[in-house]
């Protein structure tokens, strides 16, 4: 006998980041009813607590600015990038359908966006690169608008002191207040949004904070329901009709269960499995299985098991979106994205040697971490670059919390011999590598790993200096921080087609599936295009998810 449903929308999307709440608005759009059910209490996902570039090529924001891309040189770039990794018609569905995606939340009078124009996108080398960069990111917002839905807003750990507030574009100028104009006039820009804000009594947000906050209004304009404390704890399917996915079971925030019809099926927007240490055990490579994911802490795979109980493929699963990161002694995880391009520093591993590109993107650092075992590795620099950079959120110039060095996560010492036996690596490897890297540095290119050559890695550099990323270590005390295997969400998920529909180890749909973001197998296969190329993508195929659901036909 079939049961009863306890309530029925045309769409059910499981997840309120980026691409689930892209995707209500695009099933409101096209005239469906869509329900966003959100395991956590606070909504807006990973997407909430990240940076929030979006990198969608050839998007409106850009097209406005004269950053027209031919459809060739975007292919032929993600082509080179992707290796075959990941199937032409979903590099074609990517492509084709972003700047509709865009359009289409562009309509709500809440969505604007400024282009990071100077932040490369992450190979800007290969054919088809863009050294100015394609990522855009959303304007800075009072989440006071939110009402009562601010309290329900998760909170970000980059939120600066004071109600201090900066985009991308602000810290990349401020990261060199010490050192250039730009930077100075950003410190001044920051001390009066302070002041400002203490007067005007705002709570602006930016990055992917606005992101969220201005998606949760456009869903609020268009009456779309959001349910927090929602759990899905199964899919529902019909197996007359060839296991069509009709819904899910949900657990309520009361705890009862309840059944939720998806008329036209059901989107998973639920995270990877960041935080399910069974999953990372078995999927994840030595070295990468340690949790100090800084995605959400509700992202356990649950979109992932629910589709696999269905027959639903994998691909990727030993992939993440790396990046390197100090554990800060509270327990929290702070990623080291500027850091790795300043001056002054090496990053060695056990063995006291360099073993690639400190400023690479981070996808790519970690990935040679790896695959050399250099899990731990050690940040080392020196007392000027201490003095003149921020490192994992502490001033230039500002000690070094006790903390840190109580922790063990901080070292400190007069000389390079000392602070190689304290961190444990052979003194005279450490010496050396110094020594060859000064060289380097005074000649402005280094020829082992070629540190400063992209445009990627210069633009969190020292502009003051020939190559920007490149300085001589010579000023004692010498410090060095233990770097840790971090990331920004798993990689791997369920496998789907171009229209976004999870398919099964066979090939075949499982109809009514559909996926996005993190709980699917990357569009980016292996590799990572340029800031904001995670939230992208989920955008791009949650609209394409909802827009092919609308397109079914009545069921």
């Amino acid at each position: 006998m079939m049961l009863a449903w306890d309530h029925e929308f045309d769409l059910v999307v499981v997840g309120s980041g980026g691409g689930g709440m892209a995707a209500a608005l695009t099933a409101h759009d096209a005239g469906m009813s869509v329900l966003v059910v959100e395991k956590g209490s606070k909504f807006g996902g990973s997407t909430g607590i990240s940076g929030g570039g979006i990198w969608i090529p050839n998007n409106p924001v850009l097209r406005a600015r004269g950053h027209d891309d031919s459809r060739e040189s975007i292919r032929r770039y993600l082509d080179l990038l992707t290796e075959g990794r990941v199937p032409a018609a979903r590099l074609d569905a990517f492509v084709d359908h972003g700047p509709a995606a865009m359009e289409l939340l562009c309509k709500s009078r809440w969505m604007r966006f400024f282009w990071t124009k100077g932040y490369a996108d992450y190979h800007p080398e290969l054919d088809g690169g863009r050294p100015l960069g394609r990522s855009i990111e959303a304007r800075p917002f009072d989440t006071r608008k939110l009402g009562e839905d601010e309290r329900h807003q998760r909170p970000n750990g980059m939120k600066g002191p004071l109600g201090l507030w900066i985009t991308s574009k602000d810290y990349h100028d401020l990261a060199m207040a010490k050192r250039t104009w730009a930077g100075r006039r950003a410190s001044l820009v920051a001390a009066w949004r302070v002041s400002s804000n203490v007067v005007r009594r705002r709570h602006m947000a930016t990055g992917g904070r606005a992101l969220v906050a201005r998606m949760r209004m456009a869903l609020k304009d268009a009456g779309i329901p959001l349910w927090l404390k929602t759990t899905m704890t199964g899919l529902v399917t019909d197996e007359a009709a060839g296991g069509r996915v009709t819904g899910i079971v949900a657990a309520g925030r009361d705890g009862t269960a309840m059944r939720i019809r998806g008329r036209k099926g059901v989107l998973l927007a639920t995270g990877g499995f960041d935080h399910n240490q069974e999953m990372r055990d078995h999927y994840l490579p030595k070295g990468g299985q340690a949790d100090f994911a800084m995605g959400a802490r509700e992202n356990t795979g649950d979109g992932i098991r629910a589709g696999e109980s269905l027959g639903a493929a994998l691909d990727l699963m030993d992939d993440a979106w790396w990046m390197p990161a100090v554990r800060h002694p509270a327990g929290a995880t702070i990623p080291l994205v500027s850091e790795r391009a300043i001056p002054r520093q090496v990053i060695v591993s056990q063995d006291g040697t360099r073993f690639t590109n400190e400023a690479a993107p981070y996808v790519n650092f970690v990935h040679d971490q790896l695959a050399g075992g250099h899990v731990p590795a050690w940040f080392v620099m020196d007392a000027r670059a201490r003095a003149r950079y921020p490192f994992a959120q502490i001033l230039p110039g500002a000690p070094v919390p006790k903390a840190f060095h109580d922790a063990g996560i901080a070292v400190r010492a007069e000389s390079l011999a000392e602070l190689a036996g304290k961190i444990g690596v052979p003194a005279a490897a450490l010496i050396e590598t110094v020594r060859t890297f000064n060289g380097y540095a005074r000649a402005g290119r280094d020829p082992d790993f070629g540190r400063g050559d992209s445009a990627y890695d210069r633009y969190y550099g020292d502009p003051n200096l020939k190559n920007p990323n490149l300085d001589v270590l010579d000023t004692a005390p010498y410090y060095a921080f233990r770097l840790e295997v971090g990331d920004l969400g798993t990689k791997g998920g369920l496998v789907s087609d171009e229209h976004a529909r999870v398919l099964r180890e066979d090939g075949t749909v499982i109809e009514g599936l559909y996926v996005t973001g993190n709980s699917s197998a990357s569009v980016m296969g292996n590799e990572y295009a340029g800031p904001g190329a995670t939230i992208g993508p989920s955008i791009v195929f949650g609209y394409i998810a909802a827009r092919h659901a609308a397109a079914a036909g009545p069921r």
